[in-house]
């Protein structure tokens, strides 16, 4: 019976490679998430500021984030710092940086969206009942605001995960750059090697985001 190549996922440690390198993927994308919700959440509060000055800072740097390519960023980072102000930053740190910058900025814009999405007549009906400023916001446009966040959030988290996928171009040994080592190292045994690996790549993809998609639903069947 001819070998179809599939064979190769489980010659030596490649299968394990491969789960090792996803975690990289995860453990990355997981810092930058966090960072990002917690500075997103700050800056869409800063975002709401009627402050000319804020309002112009926070506009560049969103527009900034949104324009740049995320890998040009990663060069910017990763090759551009360490050589301008010799500040040696490997590849992993260099791609927590520009996932949170970015996420930060797409988070810090769909938390000001929400906020600025509520009707002002929640409001003016909040305090007409005789509620505090601190309660209105903590019974009436919080858990709204956070109704309509999660998934964009989650969209967002999803969107994170998959573009981590650019960092090989600076050296990281994540799931791809696993994937291309197995692949180059079996190109004379088994030719067909790629089709395996990358589709495995993508299985491991689907595994980690599409539970995280879910959640998106779960708001919408309250």
């Amino acid at each position: 019976m001819q070998d179809l190549g599939i064979s190769v996922l489980f010659q030596g440690r490649n299968f394990i490679r491969l789960l090792e390198g996803l975690w990289v993927t995860v453990s990355i994308s997981l810092i930058s998430v966090i960072i990002s919700l917690v500075l997103g959440i700050l800056m869409g509060l800063i975002m709401t500021s009627k402050n000319p000055f804020i309002t112009l800072i926070t506009k560049v740097y969103l527009e900034f984030i949104r324009i740049m390519p995320q890998l040009v960023l990663l060069f910017l980072v990763y090759f551009g710092i360490t050589k301008a102000f010799g500040i040696h930053l490997s590849g992993e740190v260099s791609a927590i940086i520009v996932f949170s910058l970015w996420g930060t900025a797409e988070m810090g814009d769909l938390v000001r969206g929400a906020l600025i999405s509520i009707p002002k007549h929640q409001y003016e009906s909040g305090m007409a009942i005789g509620l505090t400023k601190k309660q209105i916001y903590f019974y009436i446009i919080i858990p709204q605001t956070i109704r309509r966040l999660i998934p964009l959030a989650i969209n967002l988290v999803t969107r994170m995960i998959k573009t981590t996928s650019l960092i090989v171009l600076i050296g990281v040994v994540e799931v791809v750059k696993v994937g291309q080592q197995i692949i180059e190292a079996s190109r004379l045994s088994v030719p067909s090697a790629a089709i395996w690996i990358y589709g495995l790549i993508f299985l491991l993809y689907f595994i980690v985001c599409y539970p995280i998609s879910l959640l998106v639903r779960k708001p919408m069947e309250y």
